[in-house]
């Protein structure tokens, strides 16, 4: 790991609320050569989340098992406390998610946004973070993540 890729990724682990990281487990299904779903996950680890990482063969067959629609599919998926988070999810979203238990699916980040939780860092990024509800309905905007 690059020293860079590092303490970005430590910077993000000390910025996210930790509800009770330590405790939390999470399964992240992911292509077995993806670099940047190793990044994301170890953004996880780095803040106190216990991380299983299976690799895939077939992807589809993951995000299909879970009703993640096509419109949001991202990189890799993750299951932690009953959710499901698509793509690369920040650690603020996934904080707010367990701190409130709304009753939803998961959460998304579409394909793979420049300067998301994984991907690099960029101070002008932006994205948006939609909630998936249980009952099939639209998606909904969960978190926006704006320029800092």
């Amino acid at each position: 790991m690059r020293r860079r890729q590092f303490i970005c990724l430590a910077v993000a682990a000390l910025a996210a609320p930790a509800a009770k990281a330590s405790e939390t487990t999470m399964t992240v299904h992911k292509d077995p050569f993806c670099g940047c779903c190793e990044a994301w996950a170890s953004a996880y680890e780095a803040a106190g989340y216990r991380v299983t990482i299976h690799d895939e063969a077939d992807m589809d067959a993951v995000k299909t098992r879970l009703h993640v629609p096509a419109s949001l599919q991202g990189c890799h998926t993750a299951i932690i406390d009953g959710y499901y988070l698509e793509g690369h999810v920040p650690l603020e979203a996934v904080g707010r998610l367990l701190r409130e238990r709304p009753a939803l699916a998961g959460l998304a980040v579409a394909g793979m946004p420049r300067g998301s939780l994984g991907m690099g860092q960029d101070p002008s990024a932006s994205y948006e973070v939609m909630a998936v509800s249980r009952d099939g309905s639209a998606p909904y905007l969960f978190l926006a993540v704006k320029p800092r």
